[in-house]
């Protein structure tokens, strides 16, 4: 498909309140332009301009290696953002997709059908529209007595009667590339809001006789703009009951669709389970067989098959088959827990690996450690890894076995097969097979216990 795209996103929002350029709000974890550039990606669009505004530091990163970035230095309309990419696209020549940056809902399938559309026509534009049970706010789609498209008007600009219309400009078109930007010389400021307004082409192209259509959208939620807090928050539920949807019929089990949060990139084989008020966000991906919650948040995490995650909170992390966390555990960043590995009750580790067979049950802290096959951490042990300045690792050999309330205090080796016996701290390497321990001797004074509480009582 020969067609390059234009992602307004200048703007600023004003009605949501807030330091961010709307565009760079999320949804399910990814911010609103990224769902309009990537639906144009999926689609087959060659080129995508992105026009950037408002707040531009915050959105370029967003949209900078796979788009060509254009500023709009004054917010003077749509078809003024629409203008300023004229020297990005001057060798271009085909249909062009003019997309809204704060539509994160539009399918690439919709985009595909406005170009089909305006290529078999060879029309000047397509406009995506759609029908309103409250059309205020909205444009309206005009059309004479035979049917056809005739004009698109403001609501500012609408009287009585064409605001009575129900069918609304959803801000998406299709573009004949040289007639819009030969019809956006004759486009004026002469309205109510004194803009130049994008919409105002189409009746440019109709008096130059060339046919304007228009494609009713399948699904108005694709059509929905984010404007509020209040409507990001009513994407959000449409995006997510909509990526669930598309999982349970993929096989996908949830016991509650609406407690689940799933990410768009985010990729679950057949029989996975997902429990109530579970985030899986960024590129997470989650093998079959495998129990994702309650209570759980994972984040650009690999979770193999038939493994089990409970209440737990996972950044960047990776679980091999049959791994078992939680509840209430915390991986991050780096932390590896290899096949049949177990991370317990209140464990948080980063940046270590937990070899085949491993565990960590209960209360610990794993920081920048190996650890071997078949190792056993007691509970409350610690890998002392900072020392305020500088990381260091530790590595613990295969089938060693760490008591309980152990100080491991980094650089250290601790060998294969070795015993370190319960409130340890261990200052220096471990000898394989070896027995490691540092306590002091235990005393006991008898009856001190009594003649103390005899002492408070006298007193």
């Amino acid at each position: 498909m020969k067609a390059a795209a234009i992602v307004l996103a200048a703007g600023a929002g004003t009605r949501m309140k807030s330091k961010k350029p709307k565009v760079v709000h999320e949804v399910l974890g990814k911010p609103l332009v990224r769902w309009v550039v990537d639906a144009a990606h999926v689609a087959g669009v060659e080129r995508i301009v992105s026009v950037v505004g408002h707040e531009r530091a915050q959105v370029e990163p967003l949209v900078a290696g796979d788009t060509t970035i254009v500023e709009q230095p004054e917010r003077r309309g749509t078809a003024d953002a629409v203008a300023v990419c004229r020297d990005a696209l001057a060798d271009f020549d085909g249909s062009l997709v003019v997309l809204s940056g704060d539509c994160p809902l539009i399918t690439s399938d919709t985009i595909r059908r406005l170009v089909e559309m305006r290529e078999q026509a060879d029309a000047a534009v397509v406009v995506l529209t759609m029908e309103m049970d409250d059309p205020f706010g909205y444009g309206r789609i005009v059309r004479d007595d035979e049917g056809q498209v005739e004009r698109i008007v403001e609501q500012k600009d609408a009287t009585q009667a064409e605001a009575s219309l129900t069918e609304c400009n959803s801000g998406f078109y299709c573009f004949d590339a040289r007639a819009l930007f030969d019809a956006l010389g004759q486009v004026d400021d002469n309205n109510a809001q004194g803009e130049f307004y994008l919409t105002d082409v189409l009746a440019i192209c109709r008096a130059a006789g060339r046919p304007v259509l228009a494609l009713p959208a399948s699904d108005v939620a694709e059509c929905l703009g984010v404007n509020s807090r209040l409507q990001l928050a009513e994407a959000t539920k449409f995006a997510q009951r909509r990526i669930n949807r598309a999982h349970l019929v993929a096989g996908v089990t949830m016991t509650d669709p609406d407690q689940v949060w799933i990410g768009p990139e985010v990729v679950l084989e057949q029989d996975v389970e997902l429990l109530p008020q579970t985030f899986l966000m960024g590129t997470t991906r989650v093998g079959e067989d495998s129990l994702i919650g309650p209570n759980s948040r994972l984040t650009d995490t690999v979770v193999g098959r038939g493994c089990t995650v409970d209440e737990t909170v996972a950044v960047e992390a990776v679980l091999d088959d049959g791994a078992t966390c939680g509840p209430r555990a915390y991986l991050r960043p780096g932390a590896h827990l290899c096949e049949g590995a177990k991370a317990g009750t209140h464990v948080e580790i980063k940046k270590s690996t937990v070899g085949k067979g491993s565990k960590v049950p209960h209360l610990s802290y794993i920081g920048d450690t190996t650890i071997g096959e078949d190792v056993n951490i007691g509970a409350g042990s610690i890998t002392c890894n900072y020392d305020g300045k500088h990381k260091f690792a530790t590595v613990i050999g295969d089938g060693a076995f760490i008591g309980s309330d152990t100080m491991m205090v980094a650089p250290v080796s601790i060998g294969a097969g070795s015993i370190v016996g319960a409130g340890s701290t261990i200052t220096k390497d471990v000898a394989p097979d070896a027995l490691a321990l540092t306590r002091s001797e235990q005393r006991e004074i008898a009856g001190w216990a009594a003649a103390k509480r005899a002492k408070q009582t006298a007193e």
